[in-house]
C-alpha cells in the first residue's frame, strides 16, 4: 500500500488523491481475495470494477453482465454542502452501483471518503492518519455490497384469472395506500434516468437491468396462502391502478432462475415488479399472519435495524430483513429499519399499518 500521511493527502495535485485512493483500494481488495477486474474485461463471472472519473466529465462503464459491481470514484476539494445532490447524479452518470467521492477536507477536517448508494444513502469514512485502518473501514462498508446477489429477474406467465384483470378489493387497498403515501409526503418523485444518461447508456441500463426509471418505496398485500399483490418498479406510487403494469401478482420465487414468477393478464406488456419482491416473498411465506407489507424511505425511533446497507433487490437484504422480522416479538406487526435506507413494516392490512404508524414516522433517514 502506498502510504501517505493524512496531512499530505490534502496537498496532492488534482486527480492524484482519487488515483491514490483507487490504487490502494484495488490492492487492498486483491490482498483479501476479491476479484477486481478491468472495466472492459470479458467475463461470465462476477467481479468488481473500480472506475476513477473526472467530476467535470464523468464517463460510464458498460458491464458485460449484471454480476459485475461498479464503484465510481471521484475527488473534490471539500465536503459537499448537499451530498446527495452532488453524489447521486455522479452515481447515475457513471452507471455505477456505488459512488465514492474522496474529498481533501471532510466534515472532520481530514480527508474523507463519501459513499453514495442507489437507495439514496450517503455516509462517510474519514482518513485520520492510518492508511491500513482507513482502507479496512472502506472495505468493511464496500465488500458486503459488492458481493451481494441481485434477485431482480421476472418471469411473466399470462395465467391470471380473468376476474382479477381489473383488480379486486385488495388491489383497491394498494391504490388507497399509494395515495396515502403521497398525502404524507413519503413519495420522492421517480428518478428520470433519461435526463441523466445518454441515449446509449439508457438503452444499456434497460437491457442489462430491465428498468426504465428509479422510484422509491413499495407496498404489497396478501392475496392468499402463496400469492400477493405488489407495486411495480419505477412507477408513480400515488397512482397504482392498472393490473400488470402498476400492480402485479407475485406467485413464487424460482431459485434455479434467481427470478420472481408473476401472474399477469394476457395481451399486455407487463412492467417489472418492485425489486424488493424477494424480501416480501420471504416474509409472507414464513408468517401467515402477515397480510400486508409497506416499505418507505423514512424512519421511526427505537426500532431494530439491519447492520449492513445491502442494495435493494439482493438476497442478502431480503434475508437480513426476514431474520429481524423472525426475531420480532410480533412478526405480524413488525417495524424493521434498513440501515441508511428506510423501513419495512408488516401488518394485518395496509390500512392497519397506516393507523399504527400515524404520527410516528420521521421523514429523514439517519445516515450512519
Amino acid at each position: 500500500m502506498d502510504s501517505v500521511v493524512a496531512s499530505q493527502l490534502a496537498s496532492l495535485p488534482k486527480g492524484a488523491l482519487r488515483d491514490w485512493f483507487a490504487g490502494n483500494l484495488a490492492s487492498a481488495m486483491r490482498e483479501r481475495g476479491y476479484n477486481v477486474i478491468e472495466p472492459n474485461e470479458a467475463t461470465d463471472e462476477g467481479g468488481i470494477v473500480l472506475h476513477p472519473v473526472d467530476l467535470a466529465k464523468p464517463t460510464s462503464v458498460r458491464r458485460k453482465n449484471r454480476a459485475i459491481f461498479v464503484v465510481g470514484i471521484g475527488e473534490d476539494d471539500r465536503y459537499p454542502e448537499e451530498p446527495l445532490k452532488t453524489g447521486y447524479p455522479l452515481l447515475l452518470r457513471t452507471l455505477a452501483n456505488l459512488f465514492i467521492l474522496m474529498v481533501r477536507e471532510g466534515k472532520s477536517g481530514h480527508p474523507e471518503a463519501f459513499f453514495f448508494t442507489l437507495e439514496q444513502g450517503s455516509y462517510s469514512v474519514p482518513h485520520t492518519g492510518d492508511d491500513a485502518a482507513f482502507f479496512d473501514a472502506i472495505l468493511e462498508r464496500l465488500a458486503p455490497l459488492a458481493t451481494s446477489q441481485l434477485i431482480i429477474d421476472n418471469i411473466f406467465v399470462p395465467d391470471l384469472e380473468p376476474e382479477l384483470w381489473n383488480g379486486d378489493e385488495i388491489t383497491a387497498s394498494i391504490t388507497r395506500a399509494g395515495k396515502k403515501l403521497d398525502e404524507l409526503d413519503l413519495l420522492p418523485s421517480p428518478f428520470p434516468l433519461e435526463e441523466y444518461l445518454s441515449p446509449e447508456d439508457f438503452r444499456h441500463v434497460r437491457a442489462m437491468f430491465n428498468i426504465g426509471g428509479l422510484s422509491y418505496g413499495n407496498l404489497s398485500a396478501r392475496k392468499d396462502e402463496k400469492r400477493f399483490w405488489m407495486s411495480a418498479s419505477g412507477v408513480d406510487k400515488s397512482h397504482l391502478v392498472d393490473i400488470g403494469t402498476e400492480i402485479l401478482m407475485v406467485t413464487d420465487y424460482l431459485p434455479d432462475k434467481k427470478a420472481m414468477r408473476l401472474s399477469v393478464p394476457p395481451n399486455i406488456r407487463p412492467r417489472r415488479v418492485s425489486v424488493d419482491a424477494i424480501e416480501h416473498f420471504m416474509i409472507y411465506r414464513e408468517h401467515p399472519q402477515v397480510g400486508a407489507i409497506l416499505h418507505v424511505h423514512a424512519w421511526m425511533e427505537g426500532i431494530p435495524s439491519t447492520h449492513v446497507n445491502f442494495p435493494c433487490g439482493t438476497y442478502e437484504l431480503a434475508s437480513a430483513v426476514a431474520e429481524l422480522v423472525r426475531q420480532s416479538p410480533d412478526p405480524g406487526h413488525a417495524v424493521i429499519g434498513l440501515k441508511n435506507h428506510g423501513l419495512t413494516i408488516t401488518g394485518e392490512s395496509l390500512d392497519e399499518i397506516f393507523d399504527r404508524i400515524e404520527g410516528k414516522i420521521l421523514r429523514q433517514v439517519p445516515m450512519t
